[in-house]
């Protein structure tokens, strides 16, 4: 059964932004959009969306405002800076940041927009990368209110294959830390495994071949080992975000007390990465961290 498409808001024209905007425009949607940088909003403007010169203009004109942003402090400039989402924020409108930020901060901005506008918030970051954006296929965690999740929810169904509800304001947020643990960890693994295979002689390209339907048998196998062996390191995400979710995940585990000693390993080859210049390529950029010299 057909539901009634909200007016949708869109802050944060990035790597992930665009395709999910461009989908959204796709199935129907009214689609109002602001970019902090300017000049990245063409592809989307062709495609049919409204953009605007602030958040704030783009909040009074959507019902839904989904935002996805570079990290915690661009999530409040946006919603609590000179033109931001605040400033038009209503009871009737619910915000949806689908960026990776810290959690506490996360809840505490969530509570601060309810008690000064009425605003609803649901922190819903995502995995899976531009091309399942693209595809609607992206794994979605959500931390809210019953209300607010179950309101946004035929929004991020058109958005994810899956959009699982783990808790209060924060718990989405919480939840991405952990896939971070898993995937950006992982990224190390692949390229050790690429250096040892390589070295030790065997035909390496035929390594996701010769694992097929074992435990080692994964997407990330299967899709990001190829990358490290073509040396393709075109950014589909930024090392420098890697670093910066892993520091994170440093942070909150601190307080939890929490023993993260593989996540440790991997920060810190991430940091070597960036201070080599990596920055700017891919997560995968990793690998060259083990080439030879």
């Amino acid at each position: 059964m057909a539901y009634p498409k909200p007016v949708l808001g869109f802050l944060g024209i990035g790597l992930m932004g665009e395709p999910m905007v461009l989908r959204l425009l796709s199935l129907g949607h009214r689609v109002h959009a602001w970019n902090f940088v300017a000049g990245r909003t063409s592809r989307i403007e062709e495609a049919g969306a409204t953009i605007h010169a602030d958040a704030a203009s783009v909040a009074r004109a959507a019902d839904i405002v989904l935002m996805c942003v570079l990290d915690t402090d661009a999530v409040e400039n946006s919603v609590f800076g000179p033109g931001g989402v605040a400033e038009a924020g209503a009871p009737s409108k619910v915000l949806v940041d689908m960026s990776t930020t810290q959690p506490d901060r996360s809840r505490e901005m969530a509570l601060r927009l309810r008690a000064g506008t009425g605003m609803g918030w649901v922190d819903a970051p995502v995995s899976g990368g531009p091309p399942a954006a693209a595809a609607g296929r992206l794994a979605i965690m959500a931390g809210g209110t019953d209300a607010d999740v179950a309101h946004v929810r035929p929004v991020m169904d058109q958005l994810g294959q899956s959009f699982t509800h783990m808790g209060g304001e924060g718990a989405g947020q919480l939840t991405k830390l952990v896939n971070q643990v898993i995937v950006c960890t992982n990224f190390a693994v692949l390229a050790e495994a690429l250096s040892f295979a390589e070295r030790a002689g065997i035909d390496a390209a035929r390594v996701p071949e010769a694992l097929a339907g074992g435990y080692a048998d994964t997407p990330m196998l299967r899709h990001f080992y190829p990358r490290m062996l073509r040396r393709d390191f075109a950014p589909a995400g930024y090392a420098r975000q890697v670093l910066k979710d892993l520091d994170m995940v440093q942070s909150v585990a601190k307080e939890l007390k929490a023993p993260m000693p593989m996540t440790s390993q991997a920060a810190t080859l991430y940091r070597f990465a960036v201070a080599r210049g990596l920055a700017e390529m891919d997560a995968v950029s990793v690998f060259s961290l083990f080439e030879k010299e």
